[in-house]
């Protein structure tokens, strides 16, 4: 277990979801992959503005926190899955809920003259 969710342990459940949950793009990548294991240049089509290394970081952080698990393939050329854990699955209700206050959020947004 990484120490950031180790810490996070002695404070709040609220804290442990931030800490897991909290990177860059991870709950993006976690709605995509919702929807089916994905190859990482897919994901990196689904997530244009996140680079490389920042997308690397972030998978291997959720599959160190048991989110979700990295298959490679032995073939060539190289191939590599991703996929949703039960854990990873579990967070589903909390992805859509998330999203769709996002979009009203957004909507309501754009409806203003807010900067």
């Amino acid at each position: 277990m990484r120490l950031p969710v180790r810490r996070a342990l002695e404070v709040c459940p609220v804290e442990v979801a931030v800490s897991v949950l909290g990177g860059t793009w991870k709950l993006t990548l976690v709605k995509h992959l919702l929807e089916g294991p994905r190859r990482f240049n897919e994901l990196g089509r689904l997530v244009p503005l996140a680079n490389t290394k920042t997308l690397t970081r972030q998978l291997r952080e959720l599959e160190e926190d048991g989110i979700l698990t990295r298959t490679v393939h032995d073939q060539v050329p190289p191939r590599v899955d991703y996929q949703l854990t039960d854990r990873g699955r579990g967070l589903a209700p909390l992805v859509r809920e998330m999203n769709d206050w996002g979009a009203g959020f957004s909507a309501e947004i754009e409806g203003t003259d807010a900067p």
